[in-house]
């Protein structure tokens, strides 16, 4: 459907912009699935193009707990930010669990040196609720940050629901979400600026 956009009075008319998104072939089928997304277990952002000269900066807030899962996603993210962006700075900083992240992300926030800040930590699932209990907090305060300060924040903290899921996600190479996390953070940090 395409359409010309009307503001509703004349002063906003003068102020007012429109992009044409009628390319976009997003189509739903039913109620809850879009046919022409994969799932997201299969998706991967393909690489960027990489520029050397850019000047940005990223911080990595990571979670100790659960390190061995934890520290290669680091690893990966950080190769893969080098990889796009060799003279970007990266700020690695450690957290004692994935509860204490959103804290040392709005730190980092509220820094402003960041173009954008990519968050990683593993929660196992256990017997009890409270691994949902501490990832739903995670997700809702990344967020809430993110949209404070109109700032890229990645989510890459993973729910999982054992030590063979985390493997896969942390250290597997074919849909690794150090990677993708890192490719998502650098595709944000490079758009955002053309529509802020």
């Amino acid at each position: 459907m395409k359409g010309k956009f009307t503001p509703a009075n004349a002063e906003t008319a003068s102020r007012t912009t429109c992009r044409d998104f009628s390319n976009v072939d997003v189509r739903i089928a039913g109620t809850r699935k879009i046919d022409n997304i994969a799932t997201m277990s299969n998706a991967f952002p393909p690489r960027l193009r990489t520029q050397s000269h850019s000047p940005a900066s990223y911080a990595i807030v990571a979670s100790k707990f659960n390190e061995v899962f934890v520290q290669s996603l680091v690893d990966n993210a950080h190769r893969e930010l080098n990889a796009l962006e060799p003279a970007a700075s990266i700020v690695l900083i450690w957290t004692p669990g994935s509860f204490e992240i959103p804290l040392f992300v709005q730190a980092a926030a509220e820094l402003k040196r960041f173009q954008a800040i990519i968050a990683l930590g593993v929660i196992l699932e256990g017997e009890t609720l409270h691994a949902h209990l501490i990832a739903e907090a995670v997700s809702r305060a990344l967020l809430e940050t993110s949209l404070k300060y109109k700032l890229p924040v990645l989510h890459g903290v993973l729910l999982v629901k054992d030590e063979a899921q985390a493997k896969a996600r942390c250290m597997g190479t074919e849909h690794n979400r150090g990677v993708e996390v890192a490719r998502a953070a650098v595709s944000a940090a490079r758009k955002l600026p053309e529509i802020v």
